[in-house]
């Protein structure tokens, strides 16, 4: 009879997970930033694809701040001041040229240049495995 209660009765629940450092958090801390398009992106060809632009016109829906017309850009939509500037992964992002500038480095994560070729790529990231650092383009 005791055998069939504690069958029956749940588990204890887990004990509670230590909290995790503000660095770990970034993605849910980071809010949510529109993509700031220019007036017209999409009807008129020789419009900038990404170039940012102020309206200025009179009648200039997306200056009134007409809904559906897109948004401006302005401080609030800033970042958390902790968050700025880090990888979605919660870390600061190092842009490395040689094995020389993986020296000293600590809690970062190293991007590659493009410009590095594929002897001297392989040579850095296994020193930087050894350093205990995270690689993005590997």
């Amino acid at each position: 009879m005791a055998e069939q209660q504690a069958q029956q009765t749940p588990q204890a629940a887990a004990p509670k997970q230590k909290p995790r450092p503000v660095v770990a958090k970034v993605s849910k801390v980071k809010k949510w930033i529109p993509s700031f398009k220019r007036q017209n992106w999409a009807q008129k060809r020789r419009v900038e694809r990404t170039g940012w632009r102020k309206p200025r016109g009179i009648d200039n829906k997306l200056r009134v701040h007409k809904k559906g017309f897109g948004f401006l850009p302005r401080i609030g939509f800033r970042n958390a001041k902790a968050t700025r500037g880090l990888h979605p992964i919660g870390l600061k992002e190092v842009l490395v040229y040689s094995l020389k500038e993986l020296a000293g480095l600590k809690n970062v994560a190293v991007r590659i240049s493009a410009g590095i070729g594929k002897k001297k790529k392989i040579v850095i990231v296994a020193e930087a495995k050894k350093l205990g650092l995270r690689i993005l383009n590997e």
